[in-house]
This record gives structure tokens, C-alpha cells and sequence, in this order.
């Protein structure tokens, strides 16, 4: 991850969306697609140089081409139908019909826009298939084209696995698999609602691994969203330590995991001992909750109790998740600049300390 520099700091993946770009992005302005290409690279843009300002060794492009983060996988495939949610009134991408390839490379034109505007190392991030799975499935209206959740997240793997290896020969340095879904077996609650939740898990990291198995040439990351952002959405906050998940994550075939603990109910940090040498760690150190500012003495205070379990270059510094958690929620981009300035500012401290590169 951190090509010869410690502690690199990196963004999980995406940034607030200023009310002009949910503007765009909502398409109710009778905008040409000319202009529509002009002002979102524009915007784009700006989230770069903010990024590059504060000082950021990993950047992204805020995921700000896409109108919703789960929802890019119907940019990728057909079979899926823009509907409402009956629970919340919601928008709700459904697949009604078998998948078939739409548009691979949507998400490497994303990069392939990025590198135009910096040198730095960049990111890629996709939704994991468990969690399209958990998402996009209704067993009423999808059970024509798949019959069972799980064979709509199988079919779902060949879809990513493309996109997977389009973003390699595209030249990103990180490809990140989101997977909140998996990270939901830290709860008991929900690991209740399971008649077999280690075989729910498994197969979660199955999918995973068949996503972006034998890919090099690239860092592979795993996010283990603990929907830090729950609480800007209004939704349930998933409550437990990493224990009852970490054979799972010891079965990843992946080079880099971003786990979240700013919040004490992500447990403690003595888990990351456990986990397997090959492994990286993007350590959530930095809030995402708005209105709460760590300084950077708070930030190298959580790296160091990371490193009472992990050496010095496994460690890249992240928040805890990313920074627009919802179309709906209210995130002040300025908040997250000084966030981020603060995350680089504890970097350098930390480098100062116990050496500025890999040994």
C-alpha cells in the first residue's frame, strides 16, 4: 500500500457531495451531456486538489460520477429495474432479469479520468457481491430471474470480476471491495436472525475471493465497513468486536484490510494480532461522524495502540469509513478537509517517531 513510506494516509473512498453535485447527479436541470461531463469533471476536479491539499498519500474521486454507490451495478449489467423501496418510500435498484454485461469499464473510466488530474497513488472501490445480495434481491420480484439471493450474488461475480481486471490494466493502485454485509456477522443480533451465520460468512468471503482471485500487479483491499456512517443515515448502528469474524478474514486472499475503531463498540484492537502477516492494515483512526474532529494527537494515540499488535509497515492510516453515507445526508465537506489535514498531520508525527520509510 504505502510503496516505501510509513504510515501512508489514505481515504476509504468517497467525499461529501456538495448540494451542486447532488444537483447534477439527481439530473433535474435540463443539463446536455456536454455539459454534464464538463461540470461533474469540474467538480471532480475540486475533490482531487482538496484531497492533494490536505496532503493525502491515497486519493479518490469522492465516487462522484456514480448516482449510487450500490446502485454502479446497474451500470455494469442489465437486469435491473430503478424502483421504490415499500419499507421507506426510497429509490431501490431491484433485479427483475438475468444479468448480462451493460457497460464494463464504467468504473475504470472513473480512473482512467483520475490519473488526468494527479500523480498520486488512487483508489478504486466496488460493492461486494454479498452485499448486492443483501441489497437488490426482493424474493418476490427478483425470484423470476434468480430463484435464491445466493445465486443472484454468484451471477454477480463475473459482472465485478471484469470490472476487477479492467481496473488492473488500467494502472489504479488499489482495488477495494466494500463489504459492510460481511462485517454484520460482528453483531449477535444479526447473526441470530441466521440459521447458519458462519456459513453466511463464508460464503460472503467466497465471493469476495472469487471477485479477485489471481489478480496482481495491484493492491487487493477488503473494506470492513462497520456503517460507521449509520447514524448520518438514521440507521441501525451494528454493535461488537471483529472476534466472531476473524477466521473469515484470515480466509480473505487479499493484501490489505480497512477496519474501523474510533467507535468503542468496534471492539478492541487486540484482534488485528490475529490476523495473518501478509495482511495490511487501513486502520480506521480518524471519525466520520459529522461534527466530530479528532486532532492529531487523539489519531496518533489510536495508531499506537495498533501497533502494540501490528509493525509499523502494515499500517495506513483511514477514516473510519467514508464520508457521504447516503444521497440524504447532510456532510460538510470543509469538516472532512480539516479531518483529513488532521489524519496527515498525525501521519508525519508518526513518521518522525519510528521512521519516515520501511525498513
Amino acid at each position: 500500500m504505502s510503496e516505501g513510506v510509513l504510515f501512508p494516509a489514505s481515504i476509504i473512498g468517497s467525499m461529501p457531495r456538495p448540494t451542486f453535485v447532488k444537483d447534477l447527479i439527481a439530473g433535474d436541470r435540463p443539463y446536455s451531456p456536454e455539459d454534464y461531463e464538463r461540470f461533474m469533471g469540474s467538480a471532480i476536479h475540486y475533490v482531487v486538489a482538496l484531497q492533494e491539499a490536505a496532503g493525502l498519500d491515497v486519493l479518490s474521486d469522492g465516487e462522484w460520477w456514480r448516482k449510487s454507490y450500490i446502485g454502479v451495478i446497474a451500470e455494469l449489467a442489465h437486469g435491473f429495474e430503478l424502483s421504490t423501496n415499500p419499507a421507506d418510500g426510497r429509490p431501490w435498484t431491484i433485479v427483475v432479469d438475468e444479468l448480462s454485461p451493460k457497460q464494463p469499464g464504467f468504473i475504470a473510466k472513473e480512473i482512467a479520468f483520475l490519473k488526468t488530474l494527479t500523480d498520486r497513488r488512487l483508489k478504486a472501490t466496488l460493492p461486494a457481491p454479498a452485499l448486492l445480495g443483501e441489497r437488490m434481491w426482493d424474493p418476490e420480484r427478483s425470484a423470476r430471474a434468480y430463484s435464491t439471493r445466493d445465486a443472484f450474488v454468484r451471477a454477480c461475480v463475473p459482472i465485478l470480476r471484469r470490472e476487477v481486471e479492467l481496473l488492473r490494466d488500467q494502472g489504479v493502485s488499489i482495488i477495494q471491495i466494500d463489504d459492510p454485509h460481511l462485517c454484520l456477522f460482528v453483531d449477535p443480533e444479526v447473526r441470530a436472525q441466521y440459521d447458519d451465520p458462519e456459513r453466511a460468512a463464508d460464503f460472503a468471503v467466497d465471493m469476495d475471493n472469487q471477485v479477485v482471485a489471481g489478480i496482481d500487479g495491484v493492491t487487493v483491499a477488503v473494506h470492513l465497513c462497520r456503517r460507521a456512517g449509520a447514524r448520518a443515515r438514521g440507521e441501525a448502528e451494528h454493535r461488537g468486536g471483529y472476534g466472531p469474524i476473524m477466521e473469515q478474514l484470515g480466509r480473505l486472499t487479499v493484501d490489505h484490510l480497512t477496519m474501523e475503531f474510533t467507535s468503542p463498540s468496534a471492539g478492541d484492537m487486540s484482534v488485528l494480532a490475529k490476523l495473518p502477516e501478509r495482511i495490511e492494515v487501513g486502520l480506521g483512526c480518524v471519525s466520520c461522524q459529522p461534527g466530530q474532529i479528532d486532532s492529531p494527537e487523539t489519531i496518533v494515540q489510536r495508531v499506537e495502540k495498533a501497533l502494540e499488535h501490528l509493525a509499523p509497515e502494515r499500517i495506513t492510516l483511514n477514516p473510519d469509513c467514508g464520508f457521504a453515507p447516503g444521497s440524504a445526508a447532510d456532510v460538510s465537506i470543509d469538516e472532512v478537509f480539516v479531518k483529513l489535514r488532521n489524519e496527515v498531520e498525525a501521519a508525519g508525527r508518526l513518521r518522525d517517531k519510528y521512521g519516515g520509510s520501511r525498513g
